[in-house]
């Protein structure tokens, strides 16, 4: 069997926007997220600067109740379902009532880099104190790692499989190719895919430690460096979740969906931490056979690409990453496509980060605009000997696209790439 898959709906709850409309309505006006927080400055960090979603008491209201609200600490699980239950809304889905059985065709695989930090905090002074049976009931559903898709999956009623994965910064494009693949192959008619990160000190204080965060911005946080700059020297630590709900071509036309796209293909692979690849470090060899392997898989050729959502993190590696686009697409100069990223924006959202920028890719692809670069001025000169700055958007483009690519490279050495088609 070969489905094609579509995308039918979308959900996003992130540091420049929660929901969609506010969501795109920041992405074309160019708004930031990043913002200071005193707490990273008591605690001694290096960076102060953070980027976090504004999830109100009335907004967790529209999602839990009162009971499942009560002892609940975690914010990725929180981000996870709005982000979530949004993208079945947006797609018209509803979910399963109690009584009935569960939709054994709609299946959820939600990652998460690690889960409910806060939560396990809690649980570790409270055993350390001798107070282990004062732990609430809801302790372990928060703290295992499949906790966002198992709180997802009840809410919905999902019957098909739920489940977790967990690559890094790729874990929200990994999620993505593993409901592409069930549905195109019949497991599956409908996959609830995205990923979530909590927000917050815990999370981002090895990060602050190996001095890949920028530290120099933390009186400006509005004119920190951005993706592609030459004066980047590290990124803005970030959370919140990203969802999206595929689905087949023929349920989505039975149904009448929206859809947003057709995802055309896509590959995972790994450097193996070899050649200039290790945990933290992707290795080029291995990124360009990804990216080739997603337009062999998507049966196009790179000239075919229009516009690509970069990883580009702000770091050193910026530069690497183009080249990398340059050889696995031969395209160079004023040839090359379209690419921004949004970490300018809404800083390095660690694991949810690949599903918050699909969501933006696949935004622009439907509304016909490309987001502007924030504060990636002087573009560093390494990249513009191998790029047109004319490809380098510094303020929103009103533009129509057909196909584009979305990659993310993460901790590990793992590399995930998707291709996009605009549905016509």
């Amino acid at each position: 069997m070969n489905n094609r898959v579509v995308i039918t709906g979308l959900g996003v709850c992130s540091p420049i926007g929660v929901g969609l409309p506010d969501f795109t309505k920041a992405l074309k006006n160019g708004n930031s997220g990043i913002r200071y927080y005193s707490e990273l400055e008591d605690l001694k960090f290096s960076c102060h600067l953070g980027a976090i979603p504004e999830v109100t008491e009335e907004k967790k209201r529209e999602y839990l109740t009162e009971l499942q609200l009560r002892n609940f600490k975690s914010s990725s699980i929180l981000y996870g379902i709005i982000a979530g239950m949004d993208a079945l809304k947006d797609a018209k889905i509803s979910a399963s009532k109690i009584d009935d059985d569960p939709l054994w065709d709609l299946g959820i695989i939600f990652g998460t880099g690690v889960s409910s930090v806060e939560k396990f905090r809690e649980s570790i002074h409270k055993v350390d104190d001798k107070n282990a049976r004062r732990l609430s009931s809801n302790t372990v559903q928060q703290i295992m790692t499949s906790g966002i898709s198992a709180y997802l999956g009840g809410l919905i009623g999902a019957g098909n499989i739920v489940t977790t994965n967990s690559s890094a910064c790729s874990t929200g494009t990994e999620a993505l190719l593993l409901g592409y693949e069930r549905i195109k192959t019949g497991k599956a008619k409908q996959m609830l895919c995205g990923s979530t990160s909590d927000h917050g000190p815990y999370i981002w204080a090895g990060f602050d430690a190996l001095r890949i965060t920028n530290y120099r911005y933390n009186d400006a946080p509005e004119k920190v460096p951005g993706p592609l700059s030459e004066t980047a020297n590290g990124f803005i630590p970030g959370s919140g979740a990203g969802a999206y709900l595929l689905e087949s071509l023929t349920s989505a036309e039975k149904r009448g969906a929206t859809i947003y796209a057709e995802v055309l293909g896509g590959t995972v692979n790994n450097g193996g931490q070899r050649g200039k690849g290790t945990m933290t470090a992707p290795n080029n060899k291995a990124i360009i056979k990804c990216i080739q392997a997603a337009l062999n898989d998507s049966k196009i050729e790179g000239r075919d690409i229009e516009y690509i959502n970069g990883h580009l993190t702000a770091t050193s590696k910026d530069p690497d990453e183009i080249e990398s686009w340059c050889k696995a697409l031969n395209r160079k100069g004023n040839n090359f496509p379209f690419i921004n990223s949004l970490k300018g924006a809404t800083g390095h959202c660690i694991g949810a980060s690949a599903s918050i920028e699909i969501v933006s890719a696949l935004v622009q692809m439907k509304e016909g605009f490309i987001f502007q670069n924030n504060n990636c001025e002087p573009i560093h000169p390494e990249i513009l000997k191998n790029i047109s700055i004319d490809k380098i958007p510094t303020q929103t483009l009103y533009k129509t696209f057909n196909i584009m690519a979305k990659a993310s490279f993460g901790f590990g050495d793992v590399n995930a790439c998707v291709i996009f088609k605009k549905n016509k």
